[in-house]
């Protein structure tokens, strides 16, 4: 049976985007070990609401490790100290008694804070709006079903697409660049037949959004791969960099 803790939670306090924010700190008393860190901040919220104080914002959804609104920067890491996991995966029985822990909101111009640990992520709406679909009849579920397509290229569509558009890389990286996400969604159409049509175009379009949004650049230093709680490979950032070159040596 898991122990229960005691720990000092330092919270990010912003009431808006243009609001100057602070860190707040709360004392947080016998919590068991096998609560999600979301539900440590349920208790802490009913804590505040009980003390007639405005409760923590922050984002949440399904909580099951499938839709990464759980976006909340934990002791220096992207969700959390776990690898592959989002937040609300993460459980208090990997702190210890006496832990100070600090929780803080993306970091990135590409999204801005709205208050307290929410931030605005219509930013990567709006990548996908630029291109990431397939807008050609590629013909109806019988027809693609009888497209073959080598296992390794269906796997590997598989894996990039098994990015949930959290953010996490982008907070993880020093630039702020969203190349992991934007490379997981150009990948997981381009390694496809119907996705090979507008490839470069897609390419070309999705990056010059990310760019026009403020998102920096890649450096590679893997910091976003690792930190990214599906495990999405860069590789998928080399595989984007020689399609949107050759978009451009095609213009």
């Amino acid at each position: 049976m898991d122990k229960n803790i005691s720990f000092t939670l330092k919270v990010w306090r912003q009431r808006g985007p243009k609001e100057k924010g602070e860190f707040k700190s709360y004392y947080m008393e016998d919590i068991p070990g096998d609560t999600s860190f979301l539900e440590m901040l349920d208790i802490l919220n009913e804590m505040l609401i009980n003390r007639g104080e405005e409760p923590v914002v922050f984002d949440h959804d399904c909580r099951e490790g499938i839709c990464g609104m759980c976006s909340l920067y934990i002791n220096g890491h992207p969700h959390g100290p776990a690898t592959g996991a989002t937040t609300c995966q993460i459980y208090m029985r990997r702190f210890q008694d006496g832990d100070t822990i600090t929780v803080e909101p993306w970091r990135s111009a590409g999204f801005p804070v709205i208050r307290d640990l929410m931030v605005d992520r219509r930013a990567f709406d709006k990548i996908m709006a630029a291109g990431g679909y397939v807008s050609v009849n590629t013909g109806g579920v019988p027809d693609a079903n009888a497209i073959p397509i080598p296992k390794e290229k269906a796997d590997e569509a598989m894996d990039a697409a098994a990015c949930i558009g959290c953010g996490a890389c982008v907070a993880a990286c020093k630039n702020g660049s969203a190349m992991l996400f934007v490379s997981a969604k150009v990948s997981q159409l381009a390694l496809l037949p119907q996705g090979k049509v507008e490839a470069k175009r897609r390419a070309k379009a999705m990056l010059a959004k990310m760019d026009e949004l403020g998102f920096g650049a890649c450096t590679n230093t893997r910091a976003c791969e690792a930190e990214c709680p599906k495990c999405v490979s860069i590789s998928n950032i080399a595989r984007l960099n020689r399609q949107f070159i050759g978009a451009k040596l095609s213009d």
